[in-house]
């Protein structure tokens, strides 16, 4: 039995999860949050990535792997991807900080790429915890 998706198959799984995933959202607030956040967790994946090919190419000199220039972007302290997914309360304040810092420490790259969610809006949700829930519970 092959089990392989073509790539339409693959792109309408995906579109369809999205849905899922949006509900009732429309999809240009939805496109507001999740965009960004796609963005975000692969600049941090992309640093990971240079920092680990950095410390093999010095024989594991972390000093050495630590240098800015080698990476494509700068993420500062407590700007990274795990360092948000550590916080358990405020966490829109800690996207928010995060991202802001990112784009701070590559204003010639990056200035403005996370766009104006209102991360720290807890009165009104675009996205609820439970449109994801019952994504991820789906998908």
């Amino acid at each position: 039995m092959n089990s392989q998706l073509s790539v339409s198959q693959l792109e309408s799984h995906l579109w369809e999860a999205a849905n899922i995933l949006r509900g009732p959202v429309d999809a240009a607030d939805f496109k507001t949050y999740v965009f960004p956040l796609l963005f975000f967790k692969r600049i941090s994946d992309v640093h990971d990535e240079e920092y680990a090919a950095a410390l093999a190419e010095s024989g594991g000199d972390e000093e050495y792997a630590r240098f800015p220039q080698n990476y494509l972007f700068c993420i500062p302290a407590g700007c990274h991807w795990s360092d948000v997914r550590a916080v358990t309360s405020n966490v829109g304040q800690a996207l928010q900080v995060a991202m802001r810092g990112i784009e701070k420490a590559n204003p010639e790259t990056l200035y403005g790429i996370f766009g104006d969610a209102q991360w720290t809006n807890k009165v009104r949700q675009r996205i609820s915890p439970s449109h994801v829930r019952k994504g991820l519970e789906t998908a």
